[in-house]
């Protein structure tokens, strides 16, 4: 764990994933689509531990490669959506935290965060959104303060971008917002019975979230994107 207690390889959460899908799928130039960026960020957000999305991922082809039949090749990570929450569970009932390690380095340089924070602030100042630049400015001043309190600084830059992606819900119309969400639907629908409710509407929440920030040319703020 970091100071903060966040485990180390905690903000390589995304791409830890992404590579992992990719090789047990076994075609590494396979991309994942915006579905499953949201369906990733929507574990993060659960506080699913990375731990239990790559042994949910080996599970769910594991049990695929069993069948007898395999017309179809897995194609989204929404088909391991309910073996990485099993594991999540047993994970959970195991109690299997692990100790904190008191030598941790920061998993950011202080110059890291700064030119993060600045280069996202340029492009929000450039779109025309001045108030949240001069914030990420004044967080980027501050980085050196940051690099053993992340979790503090994840949480404002989460705030900033919840006022953002209000901002931007209201600029659109009912007709684009209507859109959106059947796209959404009709990417889910061969996956929806392998979701609860819940968990439905925390993937709709991220993939609505990221279509907008996508569509306006935003950057997202949180430091799971400083890769």
């Amino acid at each position: 764990m970091t100071e903060s207690g966040w485990p180390q390889n905690y903000f390589n959460y995304f791409t830890e994933v992404e590579e992992h899908f990719q090789r047990v799928r076994g075609t590494g130039l396979f991309l994942l689509s915006p579905l499953d960026w949201a369906l990733i960020e929507s574990w993060k957000n659960a506080g699913v531990p990375l731990e239990a999305v790559l042994r949910g991922i080996d599970a769910a082809f594991e049990k695929w490669r069993q069948r007898k039949s395999r017309t179809q090749q897995v194609n989204s990570l929404a088909f391991c959506a309910q073996a990485v929450l099993a594991e999540a569970e047993r994970l959970a009932n195991a109690g299997t935290e692990q100790p904190p390690a008191e030598t941790a380095p920061a998993p950011f340089t202080a110059a890291e965060l700064a030119r993060y924070l600045e280069g996202n602030a340029a492009r929000l100042e450039s779109a025309g959104f001045a108030e949240p630049a001069a914030t990420l400015r004044i967080l980027a001043a501050e980085a050196a303060g940051y690099t053993q309190r992340l979790e503090e600084l994840e949480q404002r830059l989460s705030a900033l971008e919840a006022k953002l992606v209000a901002t931007l819900t209201a600029s659109q119309d009912e007709e684009r917002l209507f859109q959106i969400r059947r796209e959404l639907d009709r990417q889910l629908r061969p996956y929806r019975g392998r979701m609860s409710a819940p968990q439905l509407a925390l993937l709709e929440k991220q993939y609505f979230e990221r279509r907008l920030f996508e569509e306006a040319g935003l950057p997202r703020l949180s430091l799971f994107y400083l890769r």
